[in-house]
C-alpha cells in the first residue's frame, strides 16, 4: 500500500503519447495500441486516466507536434497534465489531480522510456506512490548514435530494473497489460 493516508485507488498515467514525441518509436503501433486498450478497461473499470503532455522549446504547445497522437483521446473529464520536465510531477498539478482522484497506486505507460517515464516512475515512488510500470505499453526512440544503447535494450533494461524496486510502504514493479487488475493490492 502507498504510504499516501486514504488513496487506495489505482490511476492509469498516459506519458507524452504525443505526435513529435512517438514518431520514431520502437514498436510504436503496438505500444499505442496496448495504451488504447489499458485506457478503454480503466475506463470501464471507473479508474481514473490521467494525460501528461510535455513541451519545451522543440516541442511548442499548440503545435501538431504536441498533440496527442490521433489513436488516442482524452474523454470528457479526464485531465491533461501540462509539464516541462522529465518528472511529471515535477512543477505541475499532477498531484493534486491525483490526491483528488484518491489515487494512491499509479500504472505507467507512454514515452519515452529512458527519459520521461522513467524520471515520473521515481518521482512518484519517492513521493509515497505504489508505482508500477507497464512493461510493454511504453517505448523510446533510438538514441544509439548518442552512445545509448539501442531501444529494444533501453525498453528491456528498464523493465528489469523497474521490477526490483521498493521502498518502506510502497510497492513497485512491472506488469503486463493484459494482466493489469486496477482492483488487486
Amino acid at each position: 500500500m502507498s504510504t499516501l493516508e486514504g488513496r487506495s485507488k489505482s490511476g492509469l498515467l498516459v506519458i507524452d503519447v504525443q505526435n513529435d514525441v512517438v514518431a520514431k518509436a520502437h514498436e510504436r503501433d503496438a505500444v499505442v495500441g496496448a495504451i488504447g486498450a489499458l485506457v478503454e478497461k480503466a475506463r470501464a473499470e471507473l479508474v481514473p486516466v490521467v494525460w501528461v503532455r510535455h513541451h519545451d522549446e522543440g516541442m511548442p504547445a499548440g503545435g501538431d507536434g504536441w498533440q496527442i497522437v490521433p489513436e488516442l483521446r482524452p474523454a470528457e473529464g479526464e485531465p491533461v497534465v501540462e509539464k516541462e520536465y522529465g518528472d511529471s510531477f515535477e512543477d505541475t498539478p499532477l498531484e493534486t489531480v491525483l490526491a483528488e482522484r484518491g489515487v494512491g497506486r499509479v500504472f505507467v505507460t507512454g514515452a519515452q522510456t529512458d527519459m520521461c517515464v522513467r524520471s515520473t516512475l521515481h518521482g512518484a515512488l519517492a513521493r509515497g506512490y505504489d508505482a508500477m510500470l507497464v512493461a510493454d505499453a511504453h517505448t523510446t526512440e533510438d538514441l544509439s548514435q548518442w552512445g545509448a544503447p539501442e531501444p529494444a535494450e533501453v525498453i528491456a533494461h528498464t523493465n528489469l530494473y523497474w521490477s526490483y524496486q521498493k521502498a518502506p510502504g510502497r510497492t513497485a514493479g512491472t506488469v503486463e497489460s493484459k494482466e493489469i487488475d486496477f482492483w488487486a493490492r
